[in-house]
C-alpha cells in the first residue's frame, strides 16, 4: 500500500515562492482556491493565486503543481497569465475559510478556525482540504492564546457555507504579518468589501494608516467611512499628513470637519495647513515632518535623528537646517545636509558648516512638472518647500511625487508585463494575429457545474476538471 501524501497547514504557504522546473522564480503564494462539495465530504482544492513579479494576481492549477516542499512550490513552468476572477462557488482559504466561527458536529460547541490542511489524493492528481486546526470560544483580538486548540477532521465540524458577520481576522493576519504594508494593502484590496472591513478593524492603528497610504482611494474611503469616527480620527494621526490630507480631500466637507475636530490640535493644524494648496503642487505634495535641525546641532545628532525607523528612506536622506522653532512652519530656512556628507564628516560637526545652501528650494505653488523637473535635473529624492518669507514649510519626497505622476489607477492595476518575462506563456496575448488563439491550450480545472452535476461526474469516473469551458472565455481542455 501506498504511504499516504503528506498533510500541509496552509499558514505555512503564504508568501512562498513558487518556482518553475528550473528554478526560476515566478511568483508568490497569496491565496488558495477551493470548492465547497455537498454534505460532509471535504472541500476540492482547486489551485493557488499566485502574484507575479508584476503584481498580477493568476490562478496556478494544482493540476499544474509539480510538487510543495521546503518552503517553495514547483510547478510545471507554463502559466496562464490571465487575472485571477474569483467565481461564485469558489472560496479563498485565507480570505475566507480562515477565523470563520464553526461548530463541531459531537457536541455543537463553537469554535474559531485558525489553520486548515491540505493533501493530495493516493494515486490521483487532486487535492482536498482533510483537517482544521480550532480552538474552542469566540475570537476575539489579542486571545489567540487562550482557549483549547485541537485539529478535526473535516466531517467533524458544520458550517462552512453559511455567511457569517462579524468574522474575525486574526489567524489571516497571522498570516500575512510578515508582509510589507504595500503588499498587505494588495491582499485587501483583493478581498471582498465585508472582509476587507473586517480585516482592517483588527488591525492596530499604525499597521491599518501604512496600509491605507498603499491603498486605491475608493478603498481607502470604503475602511475609513466602516470605521467609528473616533477610531478614524486616531488612524488619520497616524497616517502621513499628505497622505491624510489627500484622503480627507475625498469625504463629504461635514465629515471632513468632524474627524479633524476629532484628531489632536497639532495634527489636524497640519492636515489643514496641507488642504489650503492645489493637490498637484509642491506644498499639497509635500510632508510637514522632515528632518529639522538648528544651526548649532551636531553631525551626531542628525544622525541619530535619521536612524528613526518610523521614517521613509526619502525622509530620511537629507536633514534641514533652520533658525527656531524647528518645527514646521520654521524660521529662517538655511540649507539641507544629504546623508552622504552627513558620513563623511566627524560626528563633532556643527551641521551649519556642510550645508547645501546654493540649491534653491521649492516654493508651495510649484506645479506638478515643474517639481518633477528639479528632482530630474539634481537626481533628488527628497526637496524642500519654503515660502516668500524663507520659512521651511516642508518637503517633497520622490514617493509622493510618483504617486501624483503616474495614473490614477495605478494601485488597482499589476506593473506592465514585460515581453522577455522568462518561463511565462501568455496566453491571453494574441497569437498569431488572432485575439485569443490559445485560449485552449491549458485546462484551469476549475469545475463551475452545481454541485449536484460534479457528484453524478465523479460518480461516472469522470475527471473533476472541466471540458470545453466556454464561460468569459475561460481556458478548456
Amino acid at each position: 500500500m501506498a504511504a499516504a501524501a503528506p498533510r500541509i497547514f496552509v499558514s505555512h504557504l503564504a508568501g512562498v515562492a513558487v518556482f518553475d522546473p528550473s528554478g526560476d522564480q515566478v511568483g508568490r503564494v497569496r491565496d488558495l482556491v477551493a470548492m465547497l462539495r455537498v454534505g460532509r465530504r471535504p472541500p476540492r482544492l482547486l489551485g493557488l493565486v499566485v502574484e507575479l513579479s508584476t503584481r498580477r494576481r493568476i490562478f496556478l492549477p494544482m493540476t499544474r503543481v509539480i510538487g510543495i516542499e521546503s518552503g517553495q512550490v514547483i510547478t510545471t513552468g507554463v502559466l496562464n497569465v490571465r487575472r485571477f476572477e474569483q467565481r461564485p462557488t469558489e472560496r479563498l482559504v485565507f480570505g475566507e475559510l480562515l477565523d470563520r466561527r464553526v461548530r463541531l458536529v459531537e457536541t455543537d460547541e463553537e469554535v474559531t478556525v485558525l489553520d486548515v490542511s491540505v493533501q493530495q489524493l493516493p494515486a490521483r492528481r487532486e487535492w482536498e482540504i482533510g483537517r482544521v486546526f480550532v480552538r474552542k470560544g469566540r475570537s476575539g483580538t489579542f486571545r489567540r492564546t487562550k482557549g483549547e486548540t485541537m485539529t478535526v477532521d473535516w466531517s467533524a465540524v458544520t458550517g462552512f457555507s453559511l455567511e457569517e458577520h462579524g468574522q474575525g481576522a486574526e489567524s489571516l493576519l497571522a498570516t500575512f504579518e510578515q508582509l510589507r504594508a504595500a503588499d498587505l494593502a494588495n491582499v485587501l484590496h483583493h478581498l471582498s468589501p465585508k472582509r476587507r472591513g473586517e480585516v482592517a478593524a483588527a488591525l492596530d492603528d499604525d499597521r491599518l494608516a501604512d496600509v491605507l497610504e498603499e491603498l486605491p482611494e475608493d478603498d481607502q474611503i470604503e475602511i475609513l467611512g466602516k470605521l467609528k469616527e473616533e477610531r478614524a480620527a486616531d488612524v488619520l494621526e497616524a497616517m502621513d499628513p499628505d497622505d491624510a490630507a489627500d484622503l480627507l480631500a475625498e469625504l463629504p466637507e461635514n465629515d471632513v470637519e468632524r474627524l479633524l475636530m476629532l484628531m489632536r490640535p497639532d495634527e489636524a493644524a497640519d492636515v489643514r495647513r496641507l488642504m489650503a494648496y492645489e493637490e498637484r503642487t509642491a506644498g499639497g505634495l509635500m510632508t510637514t515632518e522632515p528632518i529639522v535641525l538648528r544651526p548649532d546641532a551636531t553631525i551626531a545628532d542628525a544622525l541619530a535623528r535619521v536612524r528613526n525607523p518610523d521614517l521613509s528612506p526619502a525622509l530620511a536622506a537629507q536633514v534641514y537646517v533652520c533658525r527656531p522653532p524647528d518645527e514646521t512652519p520654521t524660521g529662517k530656512y538655511l540649507g539641507a545636509a544629504h546623508f552622504q556628507r552627513l558620513l563623511r564628516d566627524p560626528p563633532y560637526t556643527l551641521v551649519s558648516s556642510i550645508l547645501d545652501d546654493d540649491l534653491q528650494p521649492l516654493a508651495p505653488d510649484a506645479a506638478l512638472p515643474v517639481v518633477a523637473g528639479f528632482f530630474a535635473t539634481y537626481d533628488m529624492v527628497a526637496a524642500p518647500v519654503v515660502d516668500e518669507s524663507g520659512s521651511l514649510l516642508g518637503a517633497v519626497t520622490v514617493d509622493d511625487l510618483l504617486d501624483h505622476m503616474l495614473p490614477e489607477d495605478w494601485r488597482e492595476t499589476e506593473f506592465h508585463l514585460h515581453e522577455d518575462e522568462p518561463h511565462v506563456e501568455h496566453l491571453d496575448e494574441p497569437q498569431d494575429g488572432r485575439p485569443g488563439d490559445r485560449d485552449d491550450d491549458l485546462d484551469d480545472d476549475r469545475g463551475d457545474d452545481e454541485e449536484g452535476d460534479e457528484e453524478s461526474d465523479q460518480e461516472n469516473g469522470q475527471e473533476d476538471g472541466r471540458e470545453g469551458v466556454d464561460e468569459g472565455g475561460r481556458d478548456g481542455v
